[in-house]
């Protein structure tokens, strides 16, 4: 039996219909789902012409916001089941992993071994490949930038079954292109990413309450020699508190910092403790009850705290405490809507912020970092500035129409909006905000000429050519 037939008969389980959405729950599409366990059968899958027809697209975990990791009516790769590698090379300070790995996968094994991944985002549940796709970065971007800087290698599967094995040296633009490109150059199956050594298993954290966006803005402009900073604002604070915030910076903990309190070892492999039901209604999530709840939860910080030592699910992964926490937005979802203005703009991200509470959209969540350097990946989205990541009800009145004004002024000022969690950008704002958008054309055009990799996002931005 070839390996596509026991593929078929196998693993591979193709699916006709499936309705699939991002983690933002908002748009919707069918597609058929083959789910894939080996790097065989991936070259398999993209070897033959007709199932590839009506296109195709990788997925990991779902967990990018809107409508990056879908097609309608054609084919999602699901890479889930392709997460059996985890190498570690200790002299070397290297890992090889599948691409369906996780990064609570990864970190189970890395934090036992003194090792950690220096670039980590907001969600443990994240697998690597869709981390390489989205060029995700963390709370420490510009110290150590995104996932592009730890690439020395990646497998990369595209249409034909044709198969690349990029480096860090020789990889080119079509390395450049695969981080950030929003797996529109093909699939990737395998990466091998630079580790570090870890000194101690936690991080000192510093915290600060603000009574104010001007304060916040300050305080997170000061560099004190933190590695990591973020703020949790609370904009549904009214008046001159609006965007007050509880700001933590923290750094490496050393041997020796940390409480010798026989701790057991953390398990970031566990199951959220507590985890919201299928059909939660959304009309729970009232913005009084929200801004009642951020008050308290602005209050319950103390107003200065240094060194507080924490271990890596609390330090990085908040969230992740409530399992399927996107379901308390109801039916009608969320957007994350993130974007990023240069320093020399922050009077953008000042009036970002007045807009949304002049017209009374209710942001529930909202982070704000700084980022560094851009990597050179033309499809990257961090460049040196300031970034706000805001969650909406989808459904709140006005919501569409105000974040159309705020994309139009990010576009005019030379910033953008983080595509892998966008769903309702308008294409004719895509160039400004990504000038090298020809480089990625280019890119993709030499590897897939007939446009078979492509996703819902792709198709509605003109990131993907016709199919041919």
């Amino acid at each position: 039996m070839s390996v596509l037939e026991r593929g078929r008969a196998t693993r591979l389980g193709a699916r006709a219909g499936r309705r699939l959405s991002g983690w933002g729950r908002t748009t919707f599409s069918r597609a058929r789902v083959v789910r894939a366990s080996s790097h065989d059968e991936v070259v398999a899958l993209l070897g033959e012409g007709e199932r590839t027809r009506d296109g195709v697209l990788a997925r990991g975990a779902g967990r990018s916001y809107g409508d990056a990791a879908q097609v309608a009516g054609g084919t999602v790769l699901d890479l889930t089941g392709l997460a059996e590698t985890i190498e570690i090379d200790r002299e070397r300070k290297l890992v090889r992993v599948d691409a369906g790995v996780t990064y609570a996968q990864l970190l189970a094994r890395l934090i036992p071994a003194g090792l950690m991944i220096p670039v980590i985002p907001g969600t443990r549940h994240v697998t690597l490949g869709g981390a390489i796709a989205s060029d995700v970065h963390g709370k420490n971007h510009p110290v150590d930038g995104s996932i592009a800087g730890l690439v020395e290698a990646l497998t990369l599967v595209t249409p034909g079954g044709c198969v690349y094995e990029l480096t860090a040296e020789s990889g080119g633009e079509l390395l450049a292109t695969t981080i950030g490109g929003l797996g529109l150059t093909g699939v990737v199956t395998s990466a091998t990413l630079r580790v570090e050594s870890l000194a101690a298993p936690g991080w000192l954290v510093d915290t600060d309450r603000t009574d104010s966006l001007e304060q916040t803005l300050a305080l997170m402009s000061r560099d004190e020699g933190h590695r990591y900073n973020v703020a949790w604002l609370d904009l549904l604070a009214r008046g001159a508190q609006s965007g007050r915030a509880v700001v933590t910076r923290s750094r490496d903990a050393q041997p020796g910092e940390l409480p010798s309190d026989g701790a057991p070892r953390e398990d970031l492999s566990h199951a959220s403790r507590l985890t919201i039901p299928p059909g939660f209604p959304g009309w729970v999530l009232q913005p009084l009850a929200i801004a009642a709840f951020n008050g308290l939860r602005w209050r319950a910080f103390p107003r200065h705290e240094r060194g507080k030592p924490v271990r890596a699910e609390h330090h990085f992964f908040p969230l992740d405490g409530f399992g399927a926490w996107n379901r308390l937005y109801g039916a009608q979802g969320l957007f994350q809507y993130q974007f990023v203005v240069g320093d020399q703009h922050a009077d953008v991200l000042i009036d970002a912020v007045r807009l949304l509470a002049a017209r009374r959209v209710p942001v529930f969540l909202a982070v704000l970092k700084r980022l560094g350097e851009a990597d050179g990946c033309p499809l990257s989205f961090p460049m040196p500035g300031w970034t706000l990541a805001l969650d909406i009800p989808a459904g709140a009145a006005g919501a569409r129409q105000t974040l159309d004004a705020l994309d139009e002024r990010v576009a005019q000022c030379g910033g953008r909006v983080y595509l892998t969690k966008d769903v309702r950008l308008r294409r004719d704002l895509l160039e400004a905000m990504y000038p090298e958008l020809g480089r990625f054309h280019a890119a993709r055009e030499l590897v897939d000429p007939d446009g078979v990799m492509r996703s819902d996002l792709g198709q509605r931005l003109g990131l993907c050519g016709p199919l041919r």
